[in-house]
């Protein structure tokens, strides 16, 4: 059953407030939540921002209820790049991590995701909803064939993560054509526990919503973790493909059902 909550819509920034506000939500997420930092950050007007993001959609939700001259109108926020895009960059976000050559090299019609977060007072209802059935149609509108993005386990103690990460290794791994590899700088090797001592349940506990989501949807992963020190994370390349995707869960993506 679609939820419903009228209050919320779902869009892509169109004006500055939209954008601002959901640096601020990504600032409260990512910053103040999650201990997170950068370059760019401005700590003084709680905005979580870097050089990419003039160039990227940003998908927000909004909750209609608020006034967005207060910038706490957005409550959710999933910032999109195609590969028909990029040339107005020049790279990916996600090549500061990985090595994408796999997946440009592909062909195939890219979609990249990232700072995806939700507001903590919209966690646990019908938010998350929203914004995966607005990616779905965003997906099915420009016929995107393969989606990647850097998903993150808070926290950079490669032991406390060594279950889920040898879980993810070796039971996700995306295929070698399409298998982009962590950069050296940062590279934790993920099947730190042989695949017979691995404990699912274990695992499964201690891996992101987000990640569970994906697994779900069909997701793979890519080689290697890469270690975020500037946001305290310790990242695994998500990369799905459509065209992989069983019609069970091409239809749940569809209609927003994957988280």
């Amino acid at each position: 059953m679609e939820p419903t909550d009228s209050y919320y819509a779902i869009r892509l920034a169109e004006d500055p407030n939209d954008l601002r506000a959901s640096q601020r939500l990504r600032y409260e997420v990512f910053v103040e939540e999650l201990g997170g930092d950068g370059e760019m950050v401005d700590h003084d007007a709680r905005i979580e921002q870097d050089a990419f993001d003039p160039f990227y959609d940003h998908m927000v939700l909004v909750d209609t209820r608020r006034d967005p001259a207060n910038l706490d109108h957005v409550v959710g926020v999933y910032r999109l790049m195609r590969s028909d895009q990029m040339h107005r960059v020049g790279r990916f976000y996600t090549a500061d991590e990985y090595d994408l050559s796999p997946l440009i090299s592909s062909g195939r019609t890219l979609l990249e995701l990232g700072r995806s977060c939700v507001h903590p007072d919209h966690r646990g209802g019908t938010a998350m909803y929203h914004l995966w059935n607005g990616l779905a149609a965003y997906v099915f509108d420009h016929d995107i064939e393969i989606l990647f993005g850097v998903a993150s386990f808070h926290g950079t103690d490669a032991d406390a993560l060594a279950q889920p990460l040898a879980y993810l290794h070796h039971n996700h791994l995306a295929p070698e054509h399409l298998r982009a590899k962590a950069l050296a700088d940062s590279y934790l090797g993920m099947e730190r526990i042989p695949a017979d001592q691995v404990n699912r349940k274990e695992a499964m506990l201690n891996t992101p919503a987000l990640i569970k989501a994906y697994l779900r949807l069909g997701g793979v992963v890519g080689e290697g973790a890469y270690v975020d020190h500037a946001f305290q994370t310790t990242d695994v390349l998500l990369i799905m493909d459509t065209e992989l995707m069983n019609a069970k869960s091409r239809e749940a993506f569809r209609e927003g059902r994957g988280a």
